[in-house]
């Protein structure tokens, strides 16, 4: 287990360093100049180039990234362009409200595809089946922009029950900041968990239709037994695979959700940063998300071995 997680952790960062170089040579392909955009309409020769100097855009690429990827390394990931600001503490800033919004968006997600999942693969071509398709299909097919604004005109517009956007931590008004999670929280837990539905009910019925499964049965073991030991643990790999990459997905910031509800996520930050053209920024972000879609990816793994011992062996 130890090698495994040894070898694990070494591909990691072989990716990771691949990324970063793929993030650094597309980030500079973007055109524009964020010098310019940084200083705005007047400026002097003399700043221009002392800001450029400063941002260290005056040495060549293969320079350029070599110093920001060893500083990278020991958690400096620069100065933003724009703001002045450290990308590390902006970063920091953001990561409260993207935590919270990723992991309230799955446990909707899980509230919603489990039930719903595991009742309609245990009544195939019922009427709840039918129901639970339709579900499924509806939140994967409705944009979560259009979902959103509906949300809030009847929520916050028509009702008034909820405020209809904006971020307060849970530290300061612990009321305030669930008032203002719920909707946000509920579109993106919709999407997720429409998604999620769909690999539960398949892998449900694989799951009962495996020959272990009629093994038991034919042995007289009570349903809630067999539906326990030998379906839901192994339809649970499956069901842990799109769960990660959902939640890894909902970490990198849902860029549209944020902009409708004014939610100040990383997704809102990195396309601020696009906009800007704020190369640390932009560049900090993308490396923070492939570094989550990494470390999830590695849990998911882990968790394989827990679930099924089959791969331990």
């Amino acid at each position: 287990m130890t090698g495994y997680l040894v070898r694990r952790v070494g591909q990691s960062l072989v990716v990771l360093a691949g990324v970063s170089v793929i993030v650094f040579g597309l980030v500079h392909l973007v055109p524009g100049d964020p010098v310019r955009l940084a200083l705005g309409t007047r400026f002097s020769q003399e700043t221009y180039d002392a800001l450029r100097e400063r941002s260290g855009l005056d040495q060549p690429l293969v320079e350029q990234f070599f110093t920001w990827f060893g500083r990278a390394l020991t958690g400096d990931l620069g100065v933003s362009f724009r703001s002045g600001e450290t990308v590390t503490s902006q970063i920091a800033e953001r990561l409260p409200a993207t935590l919270t919004l990723a992991f309230a968006s799955i446990l909707v997600a899980l509230l919603i595809a489990i039930p719903l999942g595991t009742v309609s693969a245990l009544r195939p071509r019922s009427l709840v089946d039918r129901v639970a398709t339709v579900i499924s299909q509806f939140g994967i097919s409705v944009p979560d922009f259009w979902m959103g604004i509906v949300l809030i005109l009847v929520f916050a517009g028509t009702l008034g029950w909820l405020p209809s956007g904006g971020y307060v931590p849970i530290s300061e008004d612990p009321g305030a900041w669930l008032q203002r999670l719920l909707m946000p929280a509920l579109v993106t837990g919709v999407v997720s968990g429409s998604v999620i539905t769909r690999f539960v009910r398949s892998s449900m019925l694989e799951a009962l239709g495996s020959d272990h499964v009629r093994t038991a049965q034919a042995k007289g073991l009570g349903t809630r037994q067999v539906f326990t030991w030998h379906v839901l643990r192994n339809a649970l790999l499956p069901l842990v695979t799109v769960t990660g990459v959902q939640l890894a997905y909902l970490l990198s910031g849902v860029v549209v959700v944020e902009i409708v509800f004014s939610w100040p996520g990383l997704g809102q930050l990195a396309l601020q940063a696009v906009e800007a053209r704020d190369y640390p920024v932009l560049q900090g972000a993308i490396l923070l998300f492939a570094v989550v879609f990494l470390v999830i990816n590695l849990i998911v793994d882990l968790l394989y071995t827990a679930i099924d011992p089959r791969i331990r062996r």
